[in-house]
């Protein structure tokens, strides 16, 4: 990519804020005109207690009526959330027991909004957390003591806790994103200044982001979260419980056949791939990075074309902009490389604290239990020894 290009990059033009990263202004809680589906969104975790979610979507004729062609982003993606939710819950209501097919009149409307936003009829990370979540005083900003779900599967506080730690982490990497940028623009405009700047302000949102993540054991326990919270997240590709996938009653475009989609997962969060790819940190092909590759499809489409962008922005020689920049002047500049490797190794570090809490809250689980029995993650795939890979890998990019 060349530097004028790059220079005109914009945060604002791919739905991101330097504030609020990838979370978008107050999600909206419920939907003009839908009196079924904003009741079904509100009893939801009753329904799934009582294991009456099937009935309940049954007996309804249209959970969404039509939508106005004048309908706002917000509401297709309050839509998508909830319908998410409720589809997942119609599915995994018992969860050894899945429903293989879902009813017109959810399939139809889940089908339709997914289209409109640009992302496949399943529960994905933008509905599971970006678009699910509002603040209970709105006159302070979003933190964890400020700010809970809009739309809960069973509720209680080991998942609330779950989702809101990815939330404020989230948000704690807006700051990061927009100081990533800056060191690449200066980079490509030669700035020293403005990369050293722009890294120093990386490192101190991915030191929030680290503190934030370190809290989930506060209250989500590894015991809850595997047995309550995860069944309900799962997908319909690669799952024992559903071999051919699930079908979509009524959906024209998929011709009667079974659809398989992954699970939510925060590997489809656009956070890492983006500080991947702004720091250059590389990883060569394995299971994990073709999974990665295909997470991007359940990303919201702006957030994707940022990091597909920030993929490209490369030097004369190919390298990776901003790697390359701070490598050339390793000697001559030691600040600029202090403060790149700083950012390095806050990456290294958070991906390690994800790696124990994939052991602890999944593999360890499931060595212990029979119930839900997978030892893929959410999305479905194995997982532990390439993650270790990418954590070497992430290491690797500042001893060279």
């Amino acid at each position: 990519m060349g530097s004028t290009n790059f220079a005109s990059l914009d945060l604002s033009d791919y739905e991101i804020s330097p504030e609020q990263g990838f979370l978008p202004q107050d999600p909206l809680g419920h939907l003009p005109d839908s009196p079924a589906l904003n009741e079904l969104g509100r009893e939801l975790p009753k329904l799934l207690s009582a294991r009456t979610v099937r009935r309940f979507i049954d007996e309804q004729r249209q959970l969404l009526p039509a939508i106005p062609p004048t309908w706002p982003s917000e509401n297709y993606r309050a839509a998508m959330r909830m319908l998410s939710f409720c589809g997942h819950a119609y599915v995994w209501e018992v969860p050894d027991q899945p429903a293989a097919t879902l009813p017109p009149q959810l399939a139809q409307p889940w089908h339709q909004i997914a289209t409109r936003l640009g992302r496949p009829p399943v529960l994905s990370y933008a509905s599971y957390a970006l678009d699910n979540w509002r603040r209970l005083d709105t006159t302070k900003p979003i933190q964890l003591d400020n700010m809970v779900l809009l739309q809960n599967f069973l509720g209680g506080l080991d998942e609330e806790w779950f989702v809101v730690v990815h939330i404020q982490i989230e948000r704690e990497a807006g700051p990061g994103l927009a100081g990533l940028l800056r060191a690449m623009k200066g980079a490509a405009a030669d700035k020293e200044d403005e990369v050293l700047l722009g890294l120093k302000s990386l490192a101190l949102a991915q030191t929030a982001m680290r503190a934030t993540l370190l809290r989930m054991k506060e209250r989500c326990d590894p015991y809850v979260y595997y047995n309550r919270v995860r069944p309900y997240i799962h997908g319909w590709k690669n799952s024992p419980a559903l071999p051919t996938g699930l079908s979509y009653e009524g959906v024209e475009a998929y011709t009667a056949q079974p659809q398989q989609f992954r699970g939510e997962t925060g590997a489809q969060s656009t956070i890492v791939p983006c500080l991947d790819a702004g720091l250059g940190v590389a990883h060569a092909p394995d299971p994990l990075t073709l999974y990665l590759q295909e997470m991007r499809d359940y990303m919201p489409p702006r957030h994707r074309a940022f990091l597909q962008d920030l993929e490209k922005a490369t030097d004369n020689l190919g390298r990776p902009l901003l790697a390359g920049y701070v490598r050339d002047r390793k000697l001559r500049t030691p600040d600029l490389w202090a403060a790149y490797s700083a950012c390095v190794d806050l990456l290294a570090k958070f991906r390690e604290i994800h790696i124990g809490y994939a052991d602890s809250y999944i593999h360890r689980q499931y060595q212990a239990h029979a119930s839900n029995p997978t030892a893929v993650g959410t999305g479905g795939t194995p997982f532990m020894q390439y993650l270790q890979k990418h954590l070497d890998e992430t290491k690797q990019a500042i001893l060279q």
